[in-house]
């Protein structure tokens, strides 16, 4: 009996920079499930319909992606495998024969409108933005209507990458509209959790913390905990818990592999200090740099204390 070929989730639909990425570490043979937006995605690795998600975590120019971090906290325990990257390349798209003083409203992604708006204000300063989920899911939307008797949208254009301008057969009417043309995103291969991996020697380990409330000195307490064990920081972004005002998790990337002492020792400590840390996963970096470690920096009195490590490492708690 022939195995059936794994299905991974992603943010879609097809032709999205998300696709992109998935192509660099999915097998040849695998089934894609473009998902409307990305908590959709993760859900299908929790419910075990996909074995992977590939979903956008981070923007150099616009920082974290906020659907990412706040629902891999949200929902049911989930361990990032990979990192990958794709260079951001944008065009202005529209029906056959849409010509740039027809557009008044355009559709994309936030984070994408971050990156183009301020090639669309100069040349198109009166346009209107309406949010898509995705980059390709308004292209997809304008290329339908374009086959319809009535092709009622809100919107003359999209701002998509060239591939989906393509797949959807869309005209480009300008292209590269990104202000910033070396541009790249950050994509991450979720999976559900099990053993951790061998270190690599150039790693990067993503964590989940939330500080206690109205202690003085708590933010460098827990940045303390790294500094002393030589750990460097890598990403750290605050996203509010929720409940009321004031209180934040921090979303955290530092070099390094949960399996490495130093490493270990500052879990330790976050553990006994803060009301809630999450492991996200220890996974290789994309420079792929051996991680140089100061000597000395290593807490020996932390280190006896693996009992809750020892839990993570053979993905019993996260």
């Amino acid at each position: 009996m022939t195995t059936p070929a794994p299905t991974w989730s992603f943010l879609g639909p097809g032709g999205t920079f998300c696709e992109s990425a998935l192509r660099q570490v999915a097998p040849r043979d695998v089934v894609l499930d473009p998902c409307q937006d990305v908590p959709t995605a993760l859900d299908h690795v929790r419910d075990r319909s996909a074995v992977a998600a590939v979903v956008p975590i981070e923007n150099s120019v616009e920082g974290g992606v906020n659907a990412t971090l706040d629902n891999l906290v949200a929902g049911a325990p989930l361990v990032i495998a990979a990192e990958m990257a794709v260079p951001i390349t944008f065009v202005l798209a529209g029906r056959r024969g849409t010509r740039l003083e027809d557009v008044r409203a355009i559709s994309t992604h936030p984070h994408a409108w971050a990156q183009c708006r301020g090639w669309v204000h100069q040349h198109l300063p009166e346009a209107v933005y309406i949010e898509g989920t995705s980059t390709s899911a308004p292209a997809r939307a304008l290329a339908e209507a374009d086959d319809a008797a009535d092709a009622a949208l809100d919107y003359q254009a999209v701002l998509c990458n060239p591939l989906a301008a393509e797949q959807y057969h869309l005209n480009i009417i300008a292209g590269g509209v990104a202000d910033n043309p070396d541009a790249v995103t950050r994509f991450v291969k979720v999976c559900r959790p099990g053993r951790v991996g061998e270190p690599t020697g150039a790693d990067k380990t993503t964590l989940l913390v939330q500080l206690p409330h109205n202690r003085a000195g708590a933010l460098l307490d827990m940045l303390e905990q790294f500094s002393v064990r030589g750990v460097n920081l890598t990403r750290i972004e605050s996203r509010p818990v929720g409940d009321s005002l004031g209180r934040y998790r921090f979303s955290i990337d530092v070099e390094g592999h949960i399996r490495e002492e130093r490493v270990q020792a500052a879990f330790i400590g976050l553990h006994r200090t803060c009301p809630f840390l999450r492991f996200l996963g220890s996974y290789p970096r994309l420079d792929s740099l051996p991680v140089v470690v100061p000597a000395g920096t290593s807490d020996k009195d932390f280190v006896v204390a693996r009992s809750w490590v020892a839990d993570v490492l053979d993905g019993r708690t996260l």
